[in-house]
C-alpha cells in the first residue's frame, strides 16, 4: 500500500524522498552495524546507500535532459488551419499564446526534503531520545511500590525507620552493574520487604531490599537494634564466619565476612509442593557498617554473592556501601 502511494506521487517529490530515506536509513544502518560488528546490518545499509546512489543519478540525468531540451514557447499551428483558403477579410493578430506555468521542481524537491527532513531526524535520534523499551533495549526493573503492605507496628515504634522500598530505591542505582565490574548487565529483578529480625518476637525492624543480576545478587538490609558492631563482631566468633576483616566506612565502624548462605530446594509437582532439605548455599561477602560514628546500636548490611559462589573485590563491596549509604533518607541515620 506504502509503495503504491508514493508511486502516485510526482517525480520531483518522489525521487528526493526516497533519496532522503535511503540515506538516512542507509547511514544509520551501517551505524548500528559498525557499533554492533554486525556483518548482516553492513550488507542491508550497503544495499540501501546504492539504492540511493542509482537514484541520485536519475535525478541528475533528468535535470540535465530538462536543461537541454526547453519546452516550445508557442505552440504549433492545427494542421486545418494551415490548409484553409486565404481570406479577403484581414485576419485579426493571433493572440500571443499563453505558457502554461509549470511547477518548479526545485520547489518540490526542497518542499520534500523539508517534510521528510523531520521523520527522518526522528529516525535517526529516535533511539536515543525514546525509552528504551520502544527499540528492543531491556530496561532496568523497577522497585516496589512504598504502600503496597502496612509495616508491622515495630516500624513505628523505631525512630526513622526506613522501609524496604526505600532500601531498594536506595539500591537500585544505574552505577550497580559498573560497580559490580558487570556494565553491561541489566537488573533482572528488584524487590524489597518490611520484616523483623528473627528471635525478636517482631519487635526489631528489619527492613530489607534486593537487586538481581545475571551474575550477580546485592543485599541491602537494616537492623535497628541495640547491637554494636564490637558486639557483632564478638557473636561471628561462635558462628561460621571467615575472612572478618574491621575497617572504617563513612567514618562508622564496619566488618567485612563471609558465610555460607542456606538454599532449599521446593518442587512443584503433580503430587503437590514438595521440598527438599536445607543445604549449604554459595558462599557470600557481607559489610556490616553501624548506623553512626558512635556505633550505639543497629547496622547496615551489604551482601554480594552469586549462584556460582564467586563474589567481587573487597573494594567494589565498600564502592557499593559508599554509594547506597548516603542515598538511603537522612532520618535512618
Amino acid at each position: 500500500m506504502l509503495g503504491f502511494l508514493v508511486r502516485l506521487l510526482p517525480f520531483w517529490v518522489r525521487e528526493p524522498l526516497l533519496i532522503l530515506v535511503g540515506s538516512v536509513f542507509g547511514v544509520r544502518i551501517l551505524y548500528l552495524a559498525v557499533v554492533e560488528k554486525d556483518w548482516a546490518l553492513a550488507g542491508i545499509g550497503a544495499v540501501f546507500l546504492v539504492a540511493t546512489a542509482v537514484r541520485v543519478h536519475v535525478v541528475v540525468r533528468a535535470l540535465r535532459a530538462r536543461r537541454n531540451n526547453p519546452v516550445p514557447t508557442q505552440p504549433q499551428p492545427p494542421a486545418a488551419a494551415q490548409q484553409r483558403p486565404a481570406s479577403t477579410v484581414p485576419a485579426a493578430p493571433a493572440a500571443p499564446a499563453v505558457r502554461e506555468k509549470e511547477p518548479n521542481a526545485w520547489g518540490q524537491a526542497f518542499a520534500a526534503i523539508g517534510v521528510f527532513a523531520v521523520l527522518g531526524a526522528a529516525v535517526w535520534l529516535g533511539p536515543k531520545l525514546l525509552p528504551s523499551e520502544a527499540h528492543g533495549t531491556p530496561h532496568a526493573v523497577s522497585c516496589p511500590g512504598g504502600q503496597e503492605t502496612e509495616p508491622p507496628s515495630a516500624y513505628r515504634k523505631t525512630s526513622g525507620a526506613v522501609t524496604g522500598a526505600e532500601l531498594c530505591k536506595a539500591l537500585n542505582t544505574p552505577d550497580l552493574a559498573r560497580l559490580l565490574g558487570t556494565p553491561a548487565e541489566t537488573a533482572t529483578g528488584a524487590s524489597a520487604s518490611n520484616g523483623t529480625a528473627p528471635l525478636t518476637d517482631g519487635k526489631v525492624a528489619q527492613p530489607e531490599a534486593r537487586i538481581e543480576f545475571d551474575t550477580y545478587t546485592v543485599n541491602v538490609s537494616v537492623t535497628y537494634n541495640d547491637l554494636s558492631i564490637d558486639q557483632y563482631v564478638k557473636l561471628m566468633e561462635y558462628g561460621n564466619e571467615t575472612d572478618v576483616r574491621k575497617l572504617k566506612v563513612l567514618g562508622r565502624p564496619a566488618v567485612l565476612s563471609s558465610a555460607h548462605i542456606m538454599q532449599i530446594e521446593i518442587n512443584f509437582g503433580a503430587s503437590g509442593g514438595t521440598g527438599g532439605p536445607v543445604e549449604q548455599g554459595p558462599l557470600v561477602r557481607t559489610l556490616a557498617v553501624a548506623l553512626d560514628a558512635e556505633d550505639g546500636g543497629g547496622y547496615y548490611e551489604i551482601t554480594v554473592w552469586s549462584t556460582s559462589g564467586a563474589f567481587p573485590d573487597d573494594e567494589v563491596l565498600l564502592d557499593i556501601t559508599e554509594k547506597v549509604l548516603p542515598a538511603i533518607p537522612e532520618r535512618a541515620v
